[in-house]
């Protein structure tokens, strides 16, 4: 599961700037430690095969009123109805600084790439009543996480994520790859 990420403007200049197409757009977002339904930048496919930038909030509406689902399983996201249709045509990026899990005593730890200070984060989003939402896919955790928490988000490289946002078969297959390390520190 990822329940909360970092977005801190300082860490890299691509963060910055980032945040200022955002901003051209007049769009609001939020940054620091990012909660669940937040407003948040997203790296996006756009008509012309370009990658754009666009602000939603972070998770679907639930099946209850107040349920926010922030998180899909890569391992069913082809298979849930709820899920299916927007993975295969809106896939999108989580720019991030890295992201927050908390182990059995409530500690918590920020997980980042040990050579850099951006992390991306694959995800997808789709058109609701009041907009467009967004969820992060998640995967088993890799010995890195694993003493922490039993899931992580699907971490993307740099260099995949044209492939990403624009290969349907690479997404699906890159949903099978072994994710990256990381390193944890408390929170």
């Amino acid at each position: 599961m990822c329940g909360r990420f970092l977005l801190d403007p300082t860490d890299t200049k691509e963060i910055e700037e980032i945040i200022r197409k955002i901003e051209a757009k007049n769009l609001e977002i939020k940054t620091g430690e990012i909660f669940p339904t937040n407003t948040v930048p997203l790296l996006v496919g756009t008509s012309d095969q370009d990658i754009g930038v666009e602000a939603m909030a972070w998770g679907f509406h639930g099946f209850k009123k107040s349920q926010s689902i922030i998180n899909a399983r890569s391992e069913t996201v082809t298979e849930k109805k709820m899920f299916a249709k927007a993975f295969s045509s809106t896939r999108c990026v989580f720019p991030t600084s890295g992201f927050y899990e908390w182990d059995q005593e409530k500690r918590k730890f920020l997980f980042r790439k040990k050579d850099s200070e951006l992390l991306y984060i694959a995800g997808f989003y789709k058109k609701f009543e009041d907009g467009n939402r967004s969820i992060i896919l998640t995967t088993a955790a890799n010995k890195s996480i694993a003493e922490i928490h039993n899931r992580m988000p699907v971490i993307l490289e740099k260099d995949t994520i044209d492939r990403w946002l624009f290969d349907d078969k690479f997404a699906e297959s890159y949903l099978k790859e072994p994710m990256p390390m990381l390193i944890n520190t408390p929170a």
